[in-house]
């Protein structure tokens, strides 16, 4: 287990890094088609394109630091530790899931591994995670509470909020703002007067950064240079990854709404393939790569049997892990 953050991304964990890109990848595209199939209930917003954030961050966090995220979460969950098969379960409702199959796709949640809440109300981690940093400040146990939002978040007040007081607080905490250019159906320019989120940022008096969400190395950087202010008592700092979700909001959503460009532009960028790139010019064979992608793909099929082997919940778990037990 890592006790401390990464200095660099070495060549070993590049390819251990592309490995699980490529399981958040496939993951998504396994619970889409399992939407398809009719065995998913309720709504699905998947991250397939914006896997650099999730893994990007992760791989500058601390095991006993803290996460929370949106209902876009599935990436988030996967990069700290969360298993495919009780993932996989847990969307799928059964009792084998993460949450006991109560959960869903939007609540994928495990505090043993420091997640904290997939949140379904946009915006909603934000003042649970200056809460769990003003917590950590509290008990100088060092940790680090990072939350992630998408931009349509930063309009709303809660986000507001919480940037002032953990700026106030000078609170450990890390805001990533995961700009893929749409809340819900909207394009950000039609919601904001401004170009960049990251300028929210200054009317708190915190530190910022941009970087291209879809460069692993950018996003890791900006991570590791945060989460050590952050961890040294220098307070909070705003992170805007301008990424790009290669499918539509949720569930059937199209995307017909955005132009055929600009998805052929940011499809070319996808985090995926830049990275792999880099691992080629690492001197990694073609024949390596094909086969990390195949286990892969063969890894989340065996997870997929796993999770329909698993039975349903019964009646009495309705009324189970409802109140906190002594």
């Amino acid at each position: 287990m890592r006790t401390s953050e990464a200095d660099s991304i070495t060549p070993e964990r590049r390819v251990a890094y592309q490995r699980l890109m490529l399981v958040i990848r496939r993951f998504e595209q396994m619970v889409q088609k399992l939407y398809e199939e009719g065995l998913v209930h309720g709504s699905t917003h998947l991250c397939e394109g914006q896997e650099a954030v999730a893994v990007g961050v992760a791989a500058a966090m601390r095991p006993g630091d803290y996460s929370t995220y949106t209902y876009r979460g599935h990436g988030h969950a996967l990069a700290r530790g969360m298993v495919p098969a009780a993932a996989l379960a847990e969307i799928l409702g059964r009792s084998t899931g993460v949450n006991g199959g109560k959960g869903g796709s939007m609540h994928l949640t495990d505090a043993r591994l420091g997640l904290m809440g997939s949140f379904a109300i946009v915006g909603a981690g934000l003042p649970v995670a200056v809460g769990l940093g003003k917590a950590s400040q509290l008990s100088q146990d060092g940790r680090v509470s990072v939350t992630f939002f998408g931009d349509g978040a930063t309009n709303i007040g809660a986000f507001h909020e919480a940037m002032n007081l953990a700026a106030v607080w000078s609170a450990p905490v890390v805001f990533v703002c995961e700009n893929n250019l749409y809340g819900e159906f909207s394009r950000y320019d039609e919601t904001s007067r401004i170009e960049n989120f990251a300028d929210r940022a200054l009317g708190y008096g915190m530190e910022s950064s941009i970087v291209a969400g879809n460069d692993l190395d950018a996003v890791f950087d900006a991570a590791r240079a945060a989460i050590r202010r952050a961890r040294t008592g220098q307070g909070p700092t705003f992170i805007e990854c301008k990424t790009y979700r290669h499918r539509g909001h949720s569930r059937s959503d199209s995307g017909d709404y955005r132009p055929a460009q600009e998805v052929t532009d940011w499809l070319a960028r996808d985090p995926i393939a830049l990275n792999r790139l880099k691992i080629r010019s690492l001197g990694w064979s073609e024949a390596t790569l094909v086969d990390l992608d195949d286990n892969v793909a063969e890894a989340i099929e065996e997870a997929v049997v796993i999770a329909k082997a698993g039975p349903w919940p019964n009646e009495r778990a309705l009324t189970e892990d409802v109140y906190a037990r002594e």
